[in-house]
């Protein structure tokens, strides 16, 4: 997109590119999503940015009325596999937070200098200016949700001294923390009796139509006794899950949503969830790896507009919009899952997983860690696939380079290439994988998981 046409969603308030870019406004100081209600500003007063973190660099505060910090990020770097994408979706699972520029660089095998760099030609900031405005955001969510003390927030949103947070909050939204907080709309203001233990209630974002039965109808068939659960009736149901994390452990908590007539889309917006975390540091990355499960960062309005043109798949993408190609919490996980039944799965959570330390409801167990399921499976497929994820041959983490990992995976011998492609979809979050054994039409890239997902949602043959 040039400029003109930039300016020109920004005037018809287009949704579809939200987080796509953001727009500032010189006269005001001010940074917007495209879809911001507010009086479309004069040409020649706005900027564009390709991230909200460059227009923070550039001086601008985040509108309070659009909140553009909010809207999901661009579905750009969850498609790409280079090093920018692969930086991207390190950073937004609090990478830099925990290990600093440097320990992002070395997962991705460049210098400091070569990522600040490329990050910065690309997004218009480097990687600690991209985890600073995440930070930024988390801290904003805790403060207008719960009622933490503003100490244990900056320290939980991941800034490394209360001044730090004090001096970036009143930079980007132009308030002090204890202003921001109370500048919460009234439904999401915390009650004065809230605690931890009540959860961190959040409304994770998405762009367009969201198909969410077909999620959680592969959820509820897939879910594993002790780890996951499905509650409620169809158009009502909850989802949850037990977390490790990097600080502690977690229970995520996802609520279905329905369209305003009780469909199974609903045309945008968000969905209800809830994270109860041992650890409250551990905020961003529970965030991220539900959403990832959930494939929220997807762009629908560009997979159904490319898989809507061919005749097989138009009638699918009419009866379906916004259909998702759901990811993993744990890519480690996954692998495990894709090569076993159901039960054996149930039987290794039970024999192998933690046991928490206080059973959530039927959530009983974090699922077993690779190390563990190593030790006691030598000399199996399982115990193969185990040790190389522990011994970090086999990469499944956000910032691992997609055919690396498809060829550690090929290298085990004995592997059902089914089994690769699954992994590579999920674990990997790959949005164009075709099964081993099918033709599917080039004109179906670079969307092909998805094409594969509307095929067997609707129950015809891949």
């Amino acid at each position: 997109m040039d400029e003109d046409t930039r300016y020109e969603a920004v005037r018809s308030r287009d949704a579809r590119f939200d987080g796509a870019f953001f727009f500032a406004v010189e006269t005001t100081g001010i940074y917007c999503r495209p879809s911001c209600p507010a009086v479309t500003p004069k040409r020649r007063n706005v900027r564009f940015f390709p991230t909200a973190a460059a227009a923070q660099c550039s001086g601008f505060r985040a509108c309070r009325r659009c909140r553009p910090d909010a809207v999901p990020g661009s579905a750009d770097w969850d498609v790409r596999a280079d090093v920018v994408g692969r930086a991207v979706r390190l950073i937004r699972d609090g990478v830099v937070d925990r290990e600093g520029v440097a320990g992002l660089a070395a997962r991705l095998g460049y210098s400091a200098r070569q990522v600040q760099r490329q990050l910065t030609a690309e997004l218009g900031a480097g990687p600690v200016a991209l985890a600073r405005a995440q930070r930024a955001h988390t801290a904003r969510v805790l403060l207008q949700t719960t009622a933490l003390p503003i100490t244990e927030i900056a320290f939980a949103a991941g800034f490394a001294s209360v001044r730090q947070f004090n001096d970036t909050i009143r930079e980007i939204y132009a308030l002090t923390p204890s202003a921001l907080r109370s500048a919460a709309p009234a439904p999401r203001r915390p009650a004065p009796d809230a605690t931890p233990a009540t959860g961190i209630p959040l409304r994770l974002a998405h762009r367009g139509p969201y198909h969410a039965a077909s999620v959680f109808d592969l959820l509820a068939a897939e879910a594993v006794p002790g780890v996951e659960e499905i509650t409620g009736p169809p158009g009502a149901r909850g989802y949850r899950r037990t977390l490790r994390l990097p600080y502690g452990t977690g229970v995520a908590a996802v609520a279905e949503r329905t369209g305003t007539s009780g469909t199974a889309t609903h045309p945008g917006g968000w969905l209800d969830a809830v994270l109860h975390l041992t650890d409250q540091r551990d905020l961003t990355t529970a965030v991220q790896r539900v959403r990832r499960l959930f494939d929220l960062d997807a762009d629908p309005y560009a997979v159904d507009a490319r898989l809507g043109t061919d005749p097989r798949l138009a009638p699918l993408i009419a009866a379906r919009p916004g259909l998702r190609s759901p990811g993993a919490a744990d890519p480690a996980e996954l692998a495990v899952r894709a090569l076993l039944t159901p039960a054996a799965t149930a039987d290794l959570v039970q024999r192998y997983g933690t046991t928490l330390d206080a059973p959530d409801g039927t959530l009983t167990h974090l699922f077993p860690e690779p190390a563990a399921l190593a030790a006691a499976r030598p000399g199996t497929l399982l115990g193969a696939l185990t040790a190389a994820l522990a011994d970090g041959t086999l990469r499944l983490d956000p910032g691992a380079d997609r055919d690396a990992s498809q060829a550690a995976l090929r290298a085990l011998p004995g592997l059902d290439p089914a089994v690769v492609a699954a992994v590579r979809t999920r674990a990997l979050g790959d949005p164009d994988v075709a099964p081993p054994g099918t033709d599917l039409p080039d004109t179906w890239r670079p969307w092909r998981s998805y094409a594969v997902r509307h095929l067997r949602v609707a129950g015809e043959p891949v």
